[in-house]
């Protein structure tokens, strides 16, 4: 059995809040035998992985980490909304990745903006916005600044040093939000978001636009960070 799957079904029992010995008694397993799957140190077959998916209303796919979403649908461009599906002149033709992965970006940044504002937190909204917005201007910054005929009048930081910064200045304002929402902070700069539970069937609930643009977002995302790490 693959990596994820472990993982997932650890992750969908406890979504649900139901205990090793009630899952293994649906599923006519001991908790000894659902543990060792749970921890990936057994193979089940695959009657269990069918058996499992049908007993939380999932696809195999979904288990398996090869799909995102629940119900182990694809994402296709058509699929993922956007306030202007129009796809410009100079674009059409061509390759669909950079629309594609630009809807999913924004998609995405529209949920965390939601949860910043339910948080109703101006500090904690303003360092992530401050690490977003450093990141895309160091993005523009190096894709502009590639032609070197592309004068750079237009930013008031020196070419040589706005890199290093924007690293710093992102490192900075990470660390600060990261420690906000954190179990050892001793303030109330997060306490909404520390007490709000989001799992993946509440975020497709929630979010029925957005939400598969996220989740398939957090599977390329990981599928990098694993990728170095082999």
């Amino acid at each position: 059995m693959n990596k994820d799957f472990p993982r997932i079904i650890t992750m969908l029992r406890k979504e649900k809040k139901f205990s090793q010995k009630q899952v293994a008694a649906d599923l006519g397993i001991s908790q000894a035998l659902l543990s060792h799957y749970e921890k990936g140190i057994r193979q089940c077959s695959l009657d269990f992985v069918i058996n499992v998916a049908e007993y939380y209303n999932v696809s195999c796919d979904f288990l398996l980490g090869r799909s995102p979403e629940r119900s182990g649908a694809t994402l296709n461009f058509d699929d993922i909304p956007e306030d202007n599906n129009e796809i410009p002149e100079n674009l059409r033709g061509t390759s669909l990745v950079p629309m594609l992965n630009k809807k999913i970006i924004c998609n995405s940044l529209a949920i965390i903006f939601d949860m910043l504002a339910k948080n109703k937190n101006k500090q904690l909204t303003s360092d992530v916005s401050n690490y977003l917005m450093l990141s895309v201007y160091k993005v523009f910054r190096t894709l502009y600044s590639a032609n070197e005929e592309n004068h750079q009048t237009m930013f008031s930081v020196n070419k040589g040093i706005y890199q290093g910064y924007c690293d710093s200045y992102m490192a900075r304002y990470a660390t600060k939000f990261q420690y906000a929402t954190s179990k050892d902070s001793d303030s109330d700069s997060a306490a909404s978001l520390k007490n709000t539970e989001y799992s993946t069937e509440i975020l497709s609930q929630e979010y029925s636009n957005q939400s598969s643009s996220l989740l398939n977002l957090i599977q390329h995302a990981e599928s990098k960070i694993r990728t170095r790490h082999k």
